[in-house]
């Protein structure tokens, strides 16, 4: 298959051609003219065009939660529904559950990327391997400690990446070490580990840090914690909830001055009401609430968002003053690397995955191709 994106608006020119063979961008032109001989046209019409976004961390989406579904029907719905906001690309996101859910769920993620699902990169498992200190929305009856068993469990997905978050304290760093061994991302989350903890942990492979500042120990005058060493290192990858409500704008705008732009990522934490109208739903024996723009549980507790990778994208710009390509790249660059497919996503040029979103006026989704597939 053959498609020719003319009339495109790059940040490099305003009037681009982009050239697509068998899923991947064969050539990038500064101009509409030449002869497309072959190739199926579609106008942009000016529009922006940018790298499909990659969300790293996503509860659910059209009315399912990822827990309460690890099919591949429920998987395909999930990123059917975060594709309608530019998402060409996402981690199902399983938190704290029994060891059988998540063998279902990486067996599910593995069956879905061999079906061809578009857009599932691999599987995000998120806990149990949490601080009970920093539990958030996760059911603590659900938290263990990592043994060798669950190293060969976690390590079993054949196709795509896999990221586990876990708090670094209540693990052992030889296991977190097995673990980035077996090519398996570890990232910190729900911990409150000492500043001291964290940056062991990052030298026994440690990668990045799931939504920065929420439900991890806080930066103090005296003790670092986890957000100091996060904010302290230039290796790692941390990913933001940029919703207004997770973390302070001010707060966020303050970390992006304290390490490279390109170790941050936007991530959505998104649950089963996105692409939806629901305003609760069930989350292990709980009700969640739509509130204000926010999610929460009968007692106030945050439980993940109801934002959208669009929406975030906006936001970085609207509340952090981050120059448009800063965030985009956030959405789409950023998180490519992390899982380390930044060779082959994120990116539009020659040789890249024609993982493709268009923009209208007002910066919504509008368009957008995976492998080169208009969906």
């Amino acid at each position: 298959m053959r498609t020719a994106l003319i009339h495109a608006r790059l940040h490099s020119a305003d009037d681009c051609t982009i050239l697509i063979d068998d899923g991947i961008i064969s050539a990038v032109h500064e101009s509409s003219q030449g002869r497309l001989d072959g190739y199926e046209i579609f106008d942009c019409a000016g529009h922006v065009i940018a790298p499909g976004f990659i969300d790293t961390q996503v509860n659910g989406g059209g009315g399912v939660l990822f827990n309460d579904d690890t099919s591949i029907d429920g998987i395909a719905r999930i990123a059917a529904a975060h594709r309608c906001f530019g998402t060409t690309g996402l981690l199902p996101t399983l938190i704290s559950d029994d060891l059988d859910v998540i063998a279902s769920a990486i067996k599910a993620v593995d069956a879905a990327i061999e079906a061809g699902v578009p857009g599932i990169l691999g599987i995000h498992i998120e806990g149990p391997y949490l601080s009970p200190i920093r539990k958030g929305t996760h059911d603590e009856s659900k938290f263990r400690v990592l043994d060798d068993a669950d190293i060969a469990l976690l390590s079993s997905l054949k196709r795509g990446k896999t990221v586990l978050t876990l708090a670094p304290e209540c693990n052992d760093l030889t296991h977190i070490r097995a673990l980035t061994n077996a090519g398996v991302i570890v990232s910190a989350g729900h911990t409150d580990a000492t500043y001291t903890q964290t940056q062991q942990a990052i030298q026994a492979g440690l990668r990045g840090f799931t939504h920065l500042f929420n439900a991890m120990s806080p930066l103090m005058n005296r003790e670092p914690g986890v957000v100091g060493a996060a904010l302290s290192d230039t290796d790692t990858w941390c990913g933001l909830i940029v919703d207004g409500f997770h973390v302070h704008p001010a707060t966020l705008a303050v970390a992006l001055r304290c390490r490279p732009l390109e170790r941050f990522m936007l991530v959505t934490d998104a649950m089963p009401n996105l692409g939806t109208d629901l305003v609760d739903f069930r989350m292990q024996g709980k009700t969640v609430h739509v509130r204000g723009g926010r999610l929460v549980d009968d007692n106030g507790v945050l439980s993940g968002s109801v934002l959208d990778m669009a929406s975030a994208v906006r936001n970085a710009v609207n509340l952090l003053g981050l120059p448009m390509a800063q965030a985009l790249r956030m959405a789409s660059g950023n998180p490519a690397d992390f899982l380390g497919i930044g060779h082959s996503h994120g990116r539009i040029a020659p040789g890249y995955r024609a993982d493709l979103v268009l923009f209208d006026d007002s910066l919504q989704a509008c368009q957008t191709w995976i492998a080169g597939e208009a969906g």
